[in-house]
Parts: C-alpha cells; structure tokens; sequence
C-alpha cells in the first residue's frame, strides 16, 4: 500500500511539474508576441469640450459700528466661459460662450449691478494651408438686465436694458491658428448690426441708431486676436481683443472690445477669479454726474472674486 502510494506521488509530482513547465512556456511564448492595437484606438478627438463656472457671494452687516459704513451689504457674482471645439481633417469650428452677471445690494445705494455679459463666439474655418484657413465667423453681445446711471441727487437714468444694446457681427475672412491657444482672424469686409429694442432708449438714438430707428446696419474691418494659456499647474489665463472700423463713419475711430479673465485654483472647489474688460465705441455716449449726455469714453471695468469654482 506503501509502494502504492508513493508511485502515485512520484507520477503526481512529475505531472505537475510538467505542467508547470508548459504554462511557463506559455508565459513566454504570449510575452513575446507583438500586441496589435486597434486602429481606433488611434483616432483623434473630434470635439473638445469644457469650461470654468465661478460663483462668488459676499454679505456684511454692521451695528454701532465705530469705524462707519452701510448698516448691511450683499454681493453675489457668477461667471460662466465655456468652449466646444471641433476639428476634423481640414475643417475646424470653434465655439466660445461667456456669461456674467453681478448684483450688489447695501443700505444707501439700494441694488445696482456690478457685471452683465452675453458673449457667444463661433468661427468655422476650412485649412488651405498649415495654420491658415477660410473662415466665417458670427458673434452676438448682449447683457440681462436693465442697466442705469445714477446721477448725484437725481433719480436714475436707463442706459441699457436687454438686446439694447446687442451686436451681432457676420464675417467672412482668413484665420491663422497655429495650435489651439493662439488665433488672429482677419477680415475686411464685415457686417455689424447694432440692435436697440427698448423703445426710450431708441427714441433718443442711443449706441450710434438713429433717432426712432431699433436696428443700425454698419459695414467695415474687423479683427479678433485670442489667446489663452496655462500658468503653472493651478491658473489659466484667456484674453481676446476685437477691432472694429466703419467705413460708413469715422472709420479712424476703431471700436475696441478686449477681455481678460485670470482663474487661479486654490482647492477643488474654490478658485479666484480676476477679469478686465474694456469697451471704447464712439458711438456710446457716457452720462456725467450730473445727467447730462457726455461724449465718448474709454469703458473699463474690474471684477474679481473668490469663490464656488467648478471646472469642467
């Protein structure tokens, strides 16, 4: 039973071990095959997506306070800057959206806005050259709310409400993008309309329409130069610049629209945000303290927050 016993070990063992070697043969063998990948695998994005959602909120309240200021204060701002890209052989489209709006409310002052923005983008380009493409553009800027200026001692003055003002720009030119954080469009045949729905400020011919008239149609040259980039591992930084000249009037005074945003991470959820933007349009007129229409100016406005920031 003994001797039994042991041959049937020894014939196990030998099995065994025989086995053992084919598997580690087996090893060897799939270790030396070339992997074939799948060619779609390989296959380039199409669209990329994504963009920067902040929300920032402020509140104060004083009491017997030595050092003076409003009893109480509120302040919330959001911004939202979207993007889509497309690209595909030598096609391209590139879609930009930016929204902003600001409220602040204190005991003297009452509510005003601090920030109002509808800004959309698309350009479709066609590559005819490296970097270089056949492109058409259309932009529409607008804001959300009725805007005011508030005189020294007077009640308010409407200045701006929804679409009025609004521009919308359709424009056929040439685009040089020699890789996705860099463009400059060109073109030097453009139409602008300026479109002013409210019918009070229409009446008075305000943005450059005429006394009575809601939309204005200008024709000229434009240009938009983007940028934007990566600053260390936790910032960006995005800016845009658009020209515009009407042949129709004054084409020496250019219009000039340029934007700025910096957004600096600070955890996952909280970020700080610093944007400047300024406006110069000969055709807007500035309101002096008094009430009184003023001429043209230089708009500029800051705003910076630290808030809710979502990234996607």
């Amino acid at each position: 039973m003994k001797r039994f016993s042991l041959a049937i070990l020894i014939v196990f063992s030998v099995f065994a071990t025989y086995a053992q070697d084919k598997d580690v043969q087996n090893l060897k063998n799939e270790s030396s095959r070339q992997i074939k990948k799948d060619p779609n695998d390989t296959i380039p994005k199409i669209w990329k997506t994504g963009g920067l959602f902040n929300l920032n909120f402020n509140q104060a309240a004083l009491s017997n306070w030595a050092a003076g200021g409003d009893k109480s204060s509120l302040a919330l701002t959001s911004y939202l800057n979207a993007y889509a890209f497309y690209k595909k052989g030598k096609h391209s489209w590139d879609n930009t959206l930016d929204l902003a709006f600001g409220i602040v409310s204190t005991t003297s002052l009452g509510k005003r806005k601090s920030d109002d923005k509808i800004d959309f983008l698309s350009k479709y380009g066609y590559e005819v050259a490296k970097s270089w493409y056949i492109s058409g553009l259309f932009n529409l800027r607008t804001q959300f709310a009725n805007g005011f200026s508030y005189p020294d001692g007077k009640p308010k003055v409407l200045t701006s409400d929804f679409f009025a003002p609004a521009y919308i720009l359709l424009s056929p030119g040439i685009n040089y993008k020699p890789n996705d954080h860099f463009s400059v469009f060109v073109s030097p045949i453009t139409a602008r309309w300026v479109i002013v729905r409210n019918d009070s400020l229409a009446s008075v011919g305000a943005f450059g329409v005429d006394s009575g008239k809601h939309v204005k149609f200008e024709y000229g040259a434009y240009a938009s130069i983007a940028y934007n980039t990566k600053i260390g591992a936790n910032s960006s930084f995005t800016t845009r610049l658009d020209l515009f000249s009407n042949y129709g009037h004054n084409p020496q005074n250019v219009d000039i629209y340029w934007t700025n945003l910096l957004a600096v991470k600070i955890s996952k959820i909280l970020a700080m945000t610093f944007t400047v933007n300024m406006i110069y349009d000969d055709d807007v007129k500035t309101v002096k303290s008094d009430g009184t229409q003023g001429g043209a100016a230089l708009q500029l406005q800051e705003v910076m927050g630290i808030g809710l920031a979502v990234k996607f």
